[in-house]
């Protein structure tokens, strides 16, 4: 594990590069640290976890393929202790590692080889969302004056204190899924495609599969209810729309 830094450029934010492969990972760390960020760098699986553990990043970029533990366990072990953003990377081809990975917690995630330089506009696109820890009121602001919870029906998506609750029962949701759910709460009833979630929760600059949207919203039904049509419907043809009942 090494830690990076320009003191003289105030960081943007913290981001930890995971990657067994040390010329990638450094060139990574490079593109970021010119970008503004505090960059700390680990090579493991167990090394990863200490160094998130040590450095509290805001982002963490993780390889799936990793020594003494793979990417997808670190991820899971992460959610234990962080609600940072996690953009995975995975090789061309690994779709079900992808989907794991996804499902375990990650944000977002790019095939290898990929564009550095998209790789840090990803970054920067995050950092640029609500960092509020989930659970946790945020400073004084929008967020803290945001008003009333969101609803759909007994699903209540709190903006200040950044929680989601189904029946006064806190769900588990990462800040991806948070986000999700605040998007379609925000238009209960109207459909939303997956191009106007990934802009509004991503970023408009954001390129990708817009199937990333499917799986959060695969997860999060999970998370609430059994009924995986109880709070948000597929509008086929179309993406989704949160349900008030």
């Amino acid at each position: 594990m090494r830690q990076v830094a320009d003191a003289a450029v105030p960081p943007v934010g913290r981001v930890l590069v995971v990657d067994d492969e040390q010329p990638l990972a450094r060139m990574v760390a490079t593109y970021l640290e010119r970008a503004g960020h505090r960059v700390t760098v680990a090579h493991t699986g167990p090394g990863a976890l200490e160094a998130a553990r040590a450095a509290e990043p805001d982002v963490v970029v993780l390889d799936l393929g990793l020594p003494g533990m793979d990417g997808i366990e670190v991820c899971r072990r992460l959610r234990d202790f962080s609600s940072c953003y996690v953009v995975i990377l995975t090789a061309r081809g690994q779709e079900q590692d992808k989907l794991e990975g996804l499902a375990v917690g990650a944000d977002d995630y790019l095939t290898k080889p990929f564009s550095v330089r998209e790789l840090v506009a990803r970054v920067g696109a995050m950092l640029r969302r609500p960092r509020t820890p989930l659970g946790q009121a945020g400073p004084a602001g929008p967020a803290a004056h945001a008003g009333p919870a969101r609803r759909l029906g007994d699903l209540a998506v709190d903006l200040a204190a950044h929680e989601v609750r189904v029946a006064g029962t806190r769900i588990a949701a990462t800040r991806t899924e948070f986000d999700l759910l605040a998007a379609l709460a925000a238009r209960p009833g109207e459909a939303m495609s997956r191009r106007e979630l990934i802009d509004t929760v991503w970023d408009p600059a954001w390129v990708g599969d817009e199937r990333i949207v499917d799986v959060h919203v695969g997860n999060l039904r999970r998370k609430l209810d059994a009924d995986p049509n109880r709070y948000i419907e597929t509008v086929r043809g179309v993406g989704y729309r949160g349900v008030d009942r």
